[in-house]
């Protein structure tokens, strides 16, 4: 049955999935883990503390997460903080995060290769860009000199976020609707 009439199959899901009643019936909040985020890299641009964190999406990174050390904590703001401090033997490196949990600290990433690139951005920056060019993870950045945020996202680094706009580019990227396009469209064959 499934296999005979599987494009329609295909079809109804779509649509069930698009239905705007079915998404009000099947209200799921988004994650709580990026207000934490947020939170934390706002109050590190106040403080002037450098900081790299990696948001996992569906790209897995064991070899980057491997270069750190294992820390397998629920994130939170206060946790972050600490992390970043720069009296604190983890603050080099970036912070791996998969869900709500940091998987690991001090992780080193690949530097972009782009010779194109601003000279005068850092090394933060240039890891967040590297990864960013190899995997479908977020990075965000928080400046040391200047306090800035910045995301690098598929090779692009936008750069100047507020905290409103960076609160945005998160929930946007980690909406359940998002993820269920990705889902869906993985589970469908359309992303082969």
């Amino acid at each position: 049955f499934v296999i005979i009439f599987q494009p329609e199959f295909r079809r109804l899901l779509l649509y069930l999935g698009q239905n705007p009643v079915v998404q009000k019936l099947v209200k799921v909040q988004s994650p709580r883990f990026i207000d934490e985020v947020v939170d934390a890299a706002s109050d590190l641009a106040k403080k002037n503390y450098g900081a790299l964190i990696v948001l996992l999406r569906d790209t897995g990174i064991r070899s980057v997460v491997e270069t750190g050390i294992t820390v397998q904590a629920k994130v939170s703001k206060p946790m972050l903080v600490s992390v970043f401090n720069p009296r604190s033997p983890l603050h080099d490196g970036a912070v791996v995060i998969q869900g709500d949990v940091i998987l690991a600290a001090r992780c080193q990433l690949p530097l972009t290769q782009n010779p194109k690139l601003d000279p005068a951005l850092g090394m933060r920056h240039r890891a967040a860009l590297g990864l960013s060019e190899q995997t479908d993870s977020l990075i965000l950045v928080v400046s040391e000199e200047t306090g800035m945020l910045s995301l690098a996202e598929n090779g692009i680094l936008t750069r100047g976020l507020t905290r409103e706009s960076l609160l945005k580019r998160l929930k946007d990227a980690f909406s359940p609707k998002v993820q269920k396009k990705r889902v869906l469209a993985d589970w469908l064959g359309w992303n082969s």
